[in-house]
């Protein structure tokens, strides 16, 4: 099994990735006999956002636990893209969230045309807690939205919030999946952790929510919420890479109800905002050691199923 430190990063991120990279994807790819990954967490969004986001980052902002996270591919938006391609990504989304009310119509119009140019790219919307949810999240799914993104730990809202609620009974009459950052890692909120989302879910049990990050650091909290309700998932973004092990380690107990859990684990990333190869992620999983079918459900196919990809 590689490791992620003999792909080094372009530090320049001026160019796309080393080929060593790009090779030892593939490697990773025909070892499993996939015909590609699908990602459901990787970030597009307007550049002008993209830029402050990761201006964020490397200002050291309080939402990211203080840790030095350098973004590895600063590449331009269809440089960033062509990357994914050339890992064999082939279906990925343009995660994007609003922090503040108003946002959140101008980001799904700018999402919609996204998709419309990259035909790769689950058509992506997301939601805010203000008047009006409703109504704009209605347009986004008869528009065509495959996957919304809602961030409680940036957005700092309680996502049981009672605007919030009808928006989130469209989505589970369409059965649009939400990926929601709703863990409390790196640095909890407010809204953060397991008992808020818990009581939307209540709510709507038939609400399709992939969980991103794993939960971290709330793993086996979230592993529960998967068990309790059949439409829970999810994604690994970040989880088990040496990186996140080093903030919280997943507890080596829980690996068996993470096998257990396979068919509602789907790979995320975070590309491009990693501050570590993409491969990496890929290794990350695959040193768990929970077998080749596991892999092949995780990276791929579950959420070709979910997605129709």
């Amino acid at each position: 099994m590689g490791d992620h430190s003999d792909v080094p990063a372009d530090p320049t991120g001026t160019a796309g990735p080393p080929r060593a990279e790009a090779d030892e994807v593939r490697r990773f790819r025909g070892r499993l006999g996939l015909p590609g990954l699908v990602d459901v967490h990787t970030h597009f969004m307007p550049e002008s956002v993209l830029r402050k986001v990761w201006g964020y980052f490397d200002a050291l902002g309080p939402l990211t636990g203080g840790l030095e996270w350098p973004i590895t591919y600063r590449q331009e938006e269809a440089e960033r893209a062509a990357i994914l391609r050339e890992f064999g990504v082939r279906a990925f989304t343009s995660m994007l969230y609003s922090h503040k009310p108003g946002m959140a119509r101008w980001l799904n119009g700018w999402a919609a045309d996204f998709a419309r140019r990259t035909p790769d790219c689950l058509h992506t919307a997301t939601l805010f807690p203000e008047p009006g949810v409703e109504a704009y999240v209605r347009e986004a799914v008869e528009a065509g939205a495959r996957v919304f993104k809602a961030h409680v730990q940036v957005g700092a809202y309680d996502p049981a919030d009672e605007l919030l609620d009808p928006a989130w009974g469209v989505l589970a009459e369409a059965g649009v999946p939400v990926v929601i950052h709703c863990g409390s890692g790196p640095a909890p909120g407010e809204h953060t952790g397991p008992g808020p989302i818990a009581r939307v879910l209540a709510r709507h049990p038939r609400l399709r929510l992939v969980v991103a990050h794993m939960g971290m650091p709330e793993y086996e909290e979230f592993l529960d919420l998967a068990e309790w309700y059949g439409e829970v998932r999810l994604d690994t973004t970040m989880a088990f890479t040496d990186f996140a092990e080093k903030l919280a380690p997943f507890p080596p107990g829980a690996l068996s109800r993470l096998a257990d859990a396979g068919d509602r684990i789907l790979l995320g990333s975070d590309f491009p905002n990693i501050p570590y190869p993409y491969v990496h992620q890929l290794h990350a999983l695959e040193r768990l050691g929970l077998g080749e079918d596991w892999l092949r459900a995780v990276c791929h196919d579950n959420a070709a199923e979910l997605f129709g990809v």
